[in-house]
This record gives C-alpha cells, structure tokens and sequence, in this order.
C-alpha cells in the first residue's frame, strides 16, 4: 500500500508524523509547505513540496500531476487548505481518502473539513462534540 500525507507544516504536519507507528512500515510521500520544520522533520522522506495560495496555484497543479503519478492507495491529512485539492483529484483516480480533524477544533468545523467531509471514506475527529458537527464521524480520541 502506498500512502500519501498531505498537510500544512507546523502543528497539521506534527499530526500526521505523530501516526508513525501507522505510515512508517509502508511506501509513502509527503506534500507540504517547504518550510524549515517540514524538512527537518522530513529529513530522508520523499517529500513533494506546495505553495501558497494552496488552491489557486499554477506550481501546485503540477504537483498534483506529479505526486498522482506515485498513484498513492490512500490519502490522508489533518488539513489545511492544502488537502482539498490533493483529495479531490485523489478521489477522481480511485485513492481512499481520510481526513482527520484537528484537535483544537472541539465543536466547530474546520473549512477544509467541511470541503472534504462529503468525499472522504473516513472523517476522524478527536472529540465526541465534533460528531455532532460530523455525524459520519468516527472518534479515535486525541492522538496527542
């Protein structure tokens, strides 16, 4: 199975590198901001780099096209903004898709949330007052 995480640097990254006893036996590359903390945390992983503004980026379009061609089985993020598109085209190719609701979001959603919500395969939240936001929800409790 090959994995592709898709998240933010700072505290959306530290996410998903803290479910490294999930990714760490498997094939996988990274997306994210090519910011200091991204590449010190990501040292010797493949990592393809975005840029901002995430959705509207002629540069993040052809990392799109290049990260689609590792042909990723799953996809997940903590968000932000960066995930939307990278989900959507994975859900046009066939990737499963989960998304995981950041910690400190307790009883409002995230935008990105919202935006996925509809096409993911499973929506995590670390709250149970965030099921009442996203009934599909499944809670795993904090992964802090």
């Amino acid at each position: 199975m090959k994995v592709c995480l898709v998240g933010s640097s700072g505290g959306h990254l530290t996410h998903l590198y803290m479910l490294k006893p999930f990714w760490q036996n498997k094939e996988r590359f990274w997306v994210t901001f090519d910011k200091e903390d991204a590449r010190s945390l990501l040292e010797g992983e493949k990592m393809y780099p975005c840029y901002y503004p995430t959705n509207r980026n002629i540069k993040n379009l052809i990392r799109m096209v290049l990260a689609y061609r590792e042909k990723p089985d799953l996809i997940i993020s903590s968000g932000a903004a960066v995930a939307v598109p990278f989900f959507y085209l994975g859900k046009l190719f066939g990737a499963k898709l989960i998304y995981i609701e950041v910690f400190d979001r307790i009883d409002k959603p995230t935008m990105t949330g919202k935006m996925v919500y509809p096409i993911v395969d499973k929506f995590i939240v670390q709250w149970d007052e965030q099921k009442q936001v996203y009934p599909k929800a499944v809670n795993l409790g904090s992964i802090f």
